[in-house]
């Protein structure tokens, strides 16, 4: 019944015809500023950290990991603000963490010039799945529990750490411990992770000096990096990475919108999320796509009335925009925290990522073998034939999927 007003209304705005800034300002409320803080905070966390574990483990400069930094949070935020503009509904932009999780096992098989041109044939192949329309045929090839298992086996590294980093950081870890589970037991409106991280930045702040001299950078503007295309970054870097990105952001991002019963464009939300994380790829980030967590997050009820909801994917644009600007002073005072606390952070980011994934993996009778493989083969984090642990494992996961395990009856 409200559809032909929704078109009419992004129409006009489009048009340049609407109410403008007065329009977005009466569309303000303090369920989606909320909305926003949250899903803005969330992607600026844990996913921070591991972009720069993974930099680190790959011997990066410090200019290079800026640019990651400005890259993934600049366009990605960027995306968020233009898209809910656009069609007025929450469509959040931000960036792929299970692509970052997948890239720190990878990047240091590439060179500099190869990761960024892997980067960019990735956002080609994002871009063409979205104006063809080959989506969910693409996701459907390889079964999605064994996406998810692969998942699970990329991420376990990580979360396992939570264990020493606790031994090592006792004060400060079980704190985050306590109030992650206080939070889940209470909360419904704050996630437990962003609990647990301020808790963990709180009591890591009161108890220790941080000494950010020897770390701090001048300001520099990031600047377009020049590509280097081959076939091995094809098929084990930009492949594996669109491919985690439209099954763990694209597709949950769209459900999510479809089950708060927006209408949103899929080929046009797939597409300029290839657009974007092309551009992102020639400034040195991996993506800027939907992202599946923040726009559930700014598309549920808590994020106030439907037709206002879009507010809460501007506001966390906005502010995760700002993340990456302000990049060249943010990752010295990250690179200066402790590894152990680092690793704490990185571990309570992906908890949710490990159980999700665990769940899709095996939560099914059909495909729990090749579920399995798959999980064991990204899990081990070995590379064979230059080609890494979690493009085998999905190769391994599918062949064992369709040769024994499918079941067309």
């Amino acid at each position: 019944m409200g559809l032909p007003d929704e078109n009419k209304r992004q129409k006009s705005f489009l048009l340049g015809k609407g109410s403008g800034k007065n329009d977005l300002l009466a569309n303000i409320t303090a369920q989606n500023i909320s909305s926003g803080l949250i899903s803005s905070t969330l992607v600026m966390t844990g996913p921070a950290i591991i972009i720069l574990e993974a930099a680190t483990s790959s011997h990066f400069t410090a200019q290079q990991t800026i640019n990651w930094m400005f890259a993934v949070y600049f366009f990605g935020g960027l995306f968020s603000i233009l898209m809910p503009l656009a069609f007025r509904i929450p469509i959040t932009g931000g960036h792929s963490i299970t692509g970052v999780a997948f890239l720190a096992t990878v990047t240091s098989h590439f060179t500099y010039p190869q990761l960024i041109g892997g980067y960019v044939i990735s956002g080609l192949l994002i871009f063409l799945v979205g104006i063809s329309g080959l989506f969910t045929k693409i996701i459907k090839w390889v079964p999605r529990e064994v996406i998810a298992a692969m998942l699970a086996g990329l991420v376990t590294g990580y979360v396992v750490r939570l264990v020493p980093s606790v031994k090592e950081m006792p004060l400060v870890g079980g704190a985050a411990l306590i109030s992650f589970f206080i939070a889940t037991k209470y909360s419904r409106r704050l996630p437990p992770v962003i609990v647990a991280v301020f808790v963990a930045f709180f009591v890591m702040l009161s108890t220790q000096n941080l000494n950010m001299t020897s770390t701090e950078t001048a300001f520099f503007f990031p600047s377009l990096q020049t590509p280097e295309f081959t076939w091995m970054g094809l098929v084990t870097l930009a492949l594996p990475l669109a491919a985690l990105i439209l099954s763990n952001d694209a597709a949950p991002g769209i459900a999510a919108l479809e089950s708060s019963e927006f209408n949103p464009p899929i080929r046009k939300i797939v597409s300029v999320s290839g657009v974007f994380s092309i551009i992102a790829g020639f400034f040195g980030g991996q993506s800027a796509n939907i992202a599946g967590m923040m726009t559930a997050i700014c598309a549920g009820p808590d994020a106030g009335p439907k037709s206002k909801r879009y507010m809460a994917a501007l506001i966390s644009g906005i502010i995760i925009v700002l993340f990456g600007v302000f990049a060249w002073k943010i990752v010295p005072f990250i690179q200066s925290l402790p590894q152990a606390f680092v690793s704490l952070l990185a571990g309570f980011a992906l908890i949710g990522a490990l159980h999700s994934s665990l769940q899709a993996g095996f939560s099914g009778n059909q495909y729990r073998l090749s579920a399995l493989f798959s999980f064991i083969v990204a899990l081990s984090n070995v590379s064979f034939l230059h080609i890494s642990a979690p493009v085998w494992a999905l190769i391994l996961g599918a062949i064992i999927a369709k040769m024994v395990e499918y079941n067309p009856d």
